[in-house]
């Protein structure tokens, strides 16, 4: 079993405890995503309009709030926030099961968003806390795989939950949410150290208040590109759980197998070929890689707009998936290698909007443009805007690259010699 041993001692514990929570809770989670609208839809009487306003508060609830989470998270710490975000999502599962009226659901989506919303920028800079920089893609490739087994078999048991009680499925994901909250209770230790937490100046009276760092966008323009730049590929995500669907319907007669076995396929081959193309990637500098992610989902927007055959579509998923592979490791570890360590809370939670602004205006844009143009037209104007986008990414990731190693490569000030 050394090799066992070998593999676990190669990162700190609190990664396999975000392993192992992240796995727990996406399982829980993906067990609802299937029939979380067809329930809010049921619920509200057959009213698809309020379902759907319903379905997006989660996501702009998250941008609201992911303005301050990260200022929260660079102030009183990592752990804190976490544990925080974990509980409300918890409570918000759990209300799901007695929930009745109007208010009650909207309340319960707003609360969620919150929750999300606090989680993942503290817990993408306790990575960046706990990984050295060498090590950080690969880190962020290990949770996207472990992202991925929750994922794979979630579905297929949250419909059968579904069709015996759909309390099951929101009572099990509640308790995935409250184990892992106790999990990094119990094992994980605050990353951030005690110093910045406090970072507290006297004042005039002789007390001591604290003084955080204001992050000022105008100073940090390259983040808010990089931001910008990402859009077109969280707008494609959006796309594929919504518009994609109803976009096979038009081509195939049995849509919905054609559907799952490609989201079937994302999965199998994320598990099993993530770490092993992080570590390939790894060869090559981060501008290069994230390149080629945008052209490759580039490709994809074409692929899934015009594909006349089932086994093209399979070629376009199996795309896909390299593209997110690529993708997804290497511009996380650029926003930690460029986010300065006051910041990096913060760093993450701005570029984690891109995420809420797609979930939020996504569906409606996706929806009224199939209804107008259709949806090969639609998704190869994705594909053109992901190839756009590629280009500005690769400089904007040079570019801070290129910082990020001015600044480390500057001598530290030598203190005066005392006589």
């Amino acid at each position: 079993m050394l090799w066992l041993h070998t593999i676990i001692s190669r990162y700190d514990t609190t990664i396999w405890i975000r392993v192992i929570g992240t796995i727990l809770t996406t399982f829980a989670g993906f067990m609802l995503r299937p029939f979380l609208a067809f329930y809010l839809y049921d619920r509200m009487d057959g009213n698809l309009l309020l379902a759907a306003m319903i379905t997006s508060l989660q996501p702009l609830t998250s941008i609201i709030s992911s303005l301050y989470a990260g200022g929260l998270a660079d102030r009183y710490g990592r752990k804190p926030l976490m544990v925080a975000a974990l509980i409300i999502e918890s409570i918000s599962m759990a209300g799901y099961i007695w929930a009745e009226s109007l208010l009650a659901f909207a309340s319960l989506t707003i609360l969620n968003g919150i929750g999300a919303s606090l989680f993942w920028p503290a817990a993408s800079a306790q990575v960046t806390d706990v990984v050295p920089e060498e090590k950080r893609s690969e880190v962020f490739a290990l949770l996207h795989t472990a992202l991925n087994l929750g994922a794979a078999a979630g579905p297929l048991i949250g419909v059968t939950l579904y069709k015996i009680n759909p309390a099951i499925a929101f009572g099990i994901c509640s308790a995935a949410l409250f184990i892992y909250c106790l999990l990094i209770l119990w094992k994980v230790p605050e990353t951030l150290p005690k110093e910045k937490r406090q970072n507290r100046r006297p004042t005039e009276d002789g007390t001591t208040r604290t003084a955080e760092p204001k992050l000022r966008i105008r100073e940090h323009q390259t983040l808010l590109w990089m931001t910008l730049a990402a859009i077109p590929v969280s707008l494609l995500y959006s796309q594929v759980e919504i518009i994609l669907p109803q976009h096979l319907r038009t081509r195939f007669d049995d849509f919905l197998t054609v559907f799952a076995t490609l989201m079937t396929i994302n999965g199998i081959l994320v598990v099993c070929c993530q770490i092993a193309i992080a570590k390939f990637a790894e060869r090559f500098s981060p501008g290069r890689v994230i390149l080629l992610a945008y052209l490759l989902l580039g490709c994809v927007g074409f692929g899934y707009g015009w594909a006349p055959a089932f086994w093209l579509l399979v070629v376009s998923e199996a795309i896909f998936t390299i593209g997110e592979m690529l993708y997804g490791p290497q511009i996380q570890k650029a926003i930690s290698v460029m986010a300065p360590e006051e910041f990096r809370g913060r760093y993450f939670s701005i570029f984690g909007a891109n995420w809420g602004v797609t979930g939020t205006l996504g569906p409606s844009t996706g929806a009224v443009a199939f209804r107008n143009i259709g949806g090969a037209y639609w998704f190869s104007i994705i594909g053109v805007l992901l190839i756009i986008a590629g280009l500005f990414q690769y400089r904007l990731v040079n570019k801070a690259t290129r910082q990020a190693q001015a600044a480390s490569a500057e001598p530290e000030p030598i203190s005066p010699a005392v006589s």
